[in-house]
């Protein structure tokens, strides 16, 4: 993985893109995403991504990196994950696999929705295109062991403490965990519709 800057060969535009594209980043945040802004080198892109919930990677941080090509954004950029991770799209050396950073890129898609995209890739993995095939197999074929596998692996390497989570603490929840959360609200709300019918009774 090459960690060389590239400031020299992209563009004064692309540049101008990065930076504003960082600063949106840092100023409204995606849930569960943070970004590490490297002052003196736009090009070194790193974030953290905290594992969704009802996943195998929930409770856990994740080191990103974005590598920019010279090309770029002609040519999509490679990810890599820092942190150790049992995942089927993502090879030993860290190394990312995903259609969006393959046959489907496009030079208008930011930063934003790479990050967004491998947070997607930790809830929903792809084993038709595996880097590491012993997570794909399991995936398939014993998911129990799979999940068990990654959520060890994910308690080893990448913990962290509930109290330093990434995102808003008023609305934490991902996933099968978002849809409680909202059945939750839902009764509340009955449960004061209720409420104000008994004192309308009484008035």
């Amino acid at each position: 993985m090459s960690s060389i800057s590239n400031v020299e060969n992209l563009s004064p535009q692309t540049i101008r893109r990065l930076v504003r594209e960082q600063e949106e980043l840092i100023k409204d945040p995606p849930e569960g995403i943070r970004i590490v802004v490297n002052d003196s080198d736009v090009t070194d892109i790193q974030a953290f991504i905290d594992g969704p919930a009802g996943t195998p990677y929930a409770g856990g941080r994740f080191n990103v990196k974005l590598v920019l090509g010279k090309d770029f954004p002609h040519t999509p950029p490679k990810a890599y994950f820092l942190t150790k991770i049992f995942h089927p799209n993502v090879a030993s050396s860290g190394e990312i696999c995903v259609n969006t950073l393959k046959r489907d890129w496009k030079q208008d898609l930011g930063i934003k929705h790479i990050l967004l995209t491998i947070k997607c890739l930790l809830i929903v993995p792809n084993a038709e295109s595996a880097l590491n095939e012993e997570a794909g197999k399991l995936l398939l074929e014993e998911y129990d062991h799979y999940f068990q596998r990654a959520q060890m692996i994910t308690e080893i390497h990448a913990p962290i403490p509930k109290s330093m989570k990434i995102g808003r603490e008023d609305d934490s929840s991902d996933g099968p965990l978002a849809k409680k959360h909202a059945g939750s609200k839902t009764l509340e709300k009955k449960k004061i519709s209720k409420d104000k019918k008994k004192t309308l009774k009484r008035l």
